[in-house]
């Protein structure tokens, strides 16, 4: 399959502003993804995933973060030199985006009709009548009921999880090839997750859209990715098909998030908790970045840094002493 999105050495950095300090947000994250894959990019809050995902469709807070070095091609051209027409061509109509925060993320003074009318005005060259009917039947094929009377409503009239369905609605309004859902279920209750999953995996598979998925569930990612990436502070720590990812982790950080879901832990014994803290941005960083947090630390791990290789079949860690399991 073609190369739809290629992220080579990614570098965002952030600038404490009272202090001046200057620290790494990513450290050099690599990223590569075909037509149609579903790629889901995992890790702690913090880790990065969410500016990963602002980096590819430029809409970092500048200051204080700005990308330091890298390049991100999108069907082969290179994103860091569009214009700002140009870039507003691609946001909608080539790649779509599902917020975390549907509510916050909605126009709170337009209404939800207006809004997935708008996105089609920009990018699609319908009619009015075919805006309108084309944003009924996206209302519809999102599973809200009565989309005439939901045109005129507005974000704050709607439940969270109605609200999320109409960002996906809008998100795939315009037929792109690719769609970022970034933490799609953030504060929705356990059922209405499971449905909003269901629904937007349903509409991509349909429409044959590339997903690059944003969580921190690894078990949303068993049923759903064809690949998995982990990140932790900044970098790609380990790669591969979820099969391989749950039956044979071998990174110690993968090995910790899967030994702290519920679903594997012991009735009766508190869940598990990966050590210490995430290093801040601002340290300086010599050797392996989960070092102090890691059970198999060697001297060579607060050395030097581990580089991403293959340790067994495609799948890849970047761990100076991967797991033998």
């Amino acid at each position: 399959m073609p190369e739809l999105l290629c992220v080579r050495n990614l570098k965002v950095s952030l600038r404490d502003p009272p202090t001046g300090r200057e620290g790494w947000v990513l450290r050099g994250v690599d990223l590569r993804m075909e037509a149609g894959e579903r790629v889901a990019l995992v890790g702690e809050s913090g880790c990065g995933k969410s500016v990963t995902a602002l980096s590819i469709l430029r809409l970092l807070p500048r200051p204080p973060m700005e990308i330091s070095s890298g390049q991100i091609e999108f069907k082969g051209r290179d994103l860091g030199n569009l214009t700002r027409e140009q870039w507003l061509e691609i946001r909608g109509r080539e790649i779509g985006m599902v917020f975390q925060e549907p509510i916050s993320s909605l126009n709170p003074v337009m209404p939800i009709g207006e809004q997935i009318a708008e996105t089609l005005r920009n990018h699609s060259g319908l009619s009015t009548g075919e805006i309108r009917a084309r944003t009924l039947s996206l209302l519809a094929q999102v599973g809200l009921p009565d989309p005439p009377r939901l045109l005129s409503q507005y974000p704050h009239q709607l439940s969270g999880g109605m609200c999320q369905r109409a960002m996906i609605a809008m998100a795939v309004a315009c037929g792109p090839s690719f769609l970022i859902a970034d933490e799609p279920t953030t504060a929705l209750d356990v059922t209405v997750q499971t449905q909003i999953l269901d629904l937007l995996f349903r509409m991509t598979e349909e429409q044959r859209l590339a997903v690059l998925l944003i969580t921190h569930n690894l078990m949303i990612v068993r049923g759903h990715a064809d690949r998995v990436v982990i990140l932790y502070l900044g970098l790609v720590v380990e790669e591969g098909v979820p099969g391989e990812i749950f039956r044979h982790p071998q990174h110690p950080y993968t090995e910790g998030l899967l030994a702290a879901l519920p679903e594997v832990s012991h009735k009766g014994r508190p869940l598990y908790n990966i050590p210490g803290v995430v290093p801040s941005p601002f340290e300086d960083l010599k050797g392996c970045a989960f070092a102090d947090r890691c059970p198999r630390v060697e001297r060579k791990c607060r050395e030097s840094a581990p580089p991403l290789l293959e340790t067994r079949k495609g799948h890849q860690a970047r761990c100076f002493y991967p797991s033998g399991k």
